[in-house]
C-alpha cells in the first residue's frame, strides 16, 4: 500500500519544538469561586474539607478553600459562547460549533482532517488551585506527529504540551494531551 499520505504531514512533524500560541496566553472562562467548586463535589459526593471548610484549609496552611487538582480542567477551558457571538453558524443536521475550545489548534501546516479525538491525558500538578484564581494556558508545543493508519481512517497522533498558570504567572500544573486528526475511511 503507498505511503504517500503520510508525505502530506511532513510539515507538522518538522514543527515539533514549537509553541503555537507563539507565547499568547488563552484564560479560561471563569475565576475559581466557591460554589463553582461546591458543585464539583457535589456529584462526587467528595468529602474532604479542604475543599469545603476554610477553617480545616487555613489549618493546612491554605489561605482559603481549595478546588480539587481533579478539577483543574473546568477553570482552564475558554468560554464556548461570548456575548454578539453564535456557536452554530450552521443548521446542518449534523452542525458543529463554529468556535470550540476544545478542538485543538488549526494550522496550515497540517493536511486537511474532518475527524478528531483526545486520546489521553497527562497532567502533573504543581500548586493548589486556590479560590480567586483564574488559569491560562500558556504555551501549546507539539510534542510529537506521528502519521498512523488506524481503523477509523489516516491521520496523525499528535501530543501537545502545556503549562497552566494562575493570574500570578506561577505555572500550577503541566498538560500533555494526546490527539489524533484523521479522515475517515
Amino acid at each position: 500500500m503507498p505511503e504517500d499520505w503520510k508525505k502530506e504531514w511532513e510539515p507538522m512533524i518538522n514543527a515539533v519544538g514549537t509553541d503555537f500560541y507563539n507565547g499568547k496566553e488563552i484564560w479560561g472562562a471563569d475565576q475559581v469561586e466557591k460554589g463553582a467548586i461546591r458543585r464539583f463535589l457535589e456529584p462526587l459526593e467528595f468529602d474532604c474539607p479542604l475543599h469545603y471548610d476554610e477553617s480545616v484549609a487555613k489549618e493546612y496552611g491554605y489561605s482559603d478553600i481549595i478546588a480539587p487538582y481533579s478539577s483543574l480542567l473546568s477553570w482552564v477551558i475558554p468560554p464556548y459562547w461570548t456575548p454578539g457571538n453564535k456557536i452554530f453558524t450552521s443548521n446542518e443536521k449534523h452542525a458543529q460549533p463554529e468556535n470550540n475550545p476544545l478542538s485543538g489548534i488549526k494550522t496550515d501546516l497540517a493536511p486537511p482532517t474532518t475527524g478528531y479525538f483526545a486520546t489521553d491525558i497527562d497532567i502533573e500538578y504543581l500548586r493548589p488551585i486556590k479560590v480567586n484564581d483564574r488559569l491560562c494556558r500558556a504555551n501549546y508545543v507539539l510534542l510529537s506527529c506521528t502519521p498512523k493508519e488506524t481503523s477509523v481512517g489516516r491521520g496523525a497522533f499528535m501530543v501537545w504540551g502545556s503549562d497552566i498558570k494562575n493570574q500570578d504567572g506561577e505555572i500550577v500544573a503541566k498538560v500533555k494531551v494526546g490527539t489524533y486528526s484523521y479522515n475517515p475511511k
